[in-house]
């Protein structure tokens, strides 16, 4: 028996996290997964073999971001998300808060912008193209706030909440579309706030810190209504197969209980890291004018001392 043309048979056993983590899923992101690795891979050799250095952390943290994403769907995990809620929600959550994150703070754009070889006066190629790309005004666009925060919204109310959920899950390019989806929509609303890579949109790290938590919330308000909700209130997750021994209403409820967690350690971390950001960028703030006094011999010092005086002296 089939699940919405899927092809996904229905008579799946009791979920377990042995049998959700065992190897499965869908090949698209499985290629996905490698090829990105293999060019983050090549990227890093590519500076390394010219002598240029490449932080071991935005190592570690991009690849964590890819293996996030194959937990998530190269896993049973997309097998039992199909037909059940609470694991669809853990899904949703890793793909659009958790792994953009980690990819975020592994600067793939910037790797790719120093890998890439200039292509030469008065020609394009591949490292000129991304530049403008950056700089166009599509990328303004889509990383502006008024763009990212209602997007980062709609993703979750205008999708579970309307018939599109249904209509996406009857097909597997449905489903597939839907968790890229998930994936783009993190990586545009994450990136203006602790990207480390450049960008058109980046404001100070307060109006940052503003952004984030004025979607964070929602979040928290959708699981909430999933949990209060007296009967199931989406369509593919109204008669899950006996063989799981689930009740829809009390799946929805622990869908409900993820999505609000979610809200939380997402918010956390990118804290963590936009403080860490901030501290960083001050040090280096500070050692640039350590080295203009060097430079000029504290001029800057001694001429303010000077207006501070002049002021001193017309009050007398």
């Amino acid at each position: 028996m089939d699940h919405g043309g899927h092809g996904m048979m229905m008579n799946l056993p009791p979920f377990t996290l042995s049998r959700g983590l065992e190897l499965g899923g869908d090949p698209f992101f499985l290629v996905g997964c490698v090829l990105a690795l293999g060019l983050y891979g090549w990227g890093v050799a590519r500076l390394r073999r010219r002598g240029d250095a490449w932080p071991v952390g935005r190592v570690v943290s991009f690849v964590l971001g890819v293996l996030t994403i194959a937990v998530a769907m190269c896993t049973k995990l997309n097998d039992y998300g199909m037909v059940m809620f609470s694991v669809h929600m853990v899904q949703h959550m890793i793909i659009s808060m958790v792994s953009p994150i980690l990819l975020l703070l592994g600067a793939p754009v910037t790797l790719t912008l120093r890998a890439l070889p200039a292509a030469g006066r008065g020609r394009k190629g591949p490292r000129e193209l991304l530049v403008a790309l950056l700089h166009s005004r599509y990328m303004r666009i889509i990383t502006h706030p008024a763009f990212t925060i209602p997007l980062f919204i709609a993703s979750l109310y205008a999708l579970y909440f309307t018939p599109l959920f249904d209509f996406l899950m009857e097909s597997k390019a449905g489903h597939i579309a839907m968790m890229v989806h998930f994936l783009a929509v993190g990586l545009v609303f994450f990136w203006p706030i602790m990207g480390v890579d450049p960008g058109p949109h980046r404001p100070g790290y307060v109006m940052r810190m503003l952004e984030l938590f004025s979607g964070m919330p929602f979040h928290a308000f959708f699981g909430i209504a999933l949990m209060m909700a007296s009967e199931p209130m989406v369509g593919a997750y109204k008669h899950p197969p006996a063989s799981l021994g689930v009740d829809a209403l009390s799946d929805q409820t622990w869908a409900g209980g993820i999505a609000w967690a979610f809200s939380e350690i997402p918010s956390v971390i990118v804290l963590v890291a936009l403080v860490y950001q901030w501290y960083k960028s001050e040090q280096r703030q500070a050692r640039r004018i350590d080295r203009t006094a060097d430079r000029d011999g504290d001029q800057e010092l001694a001429a303010y001392n000077a207006y501070l005086a002049s002021l001193q002296s017309r009050s007398q």
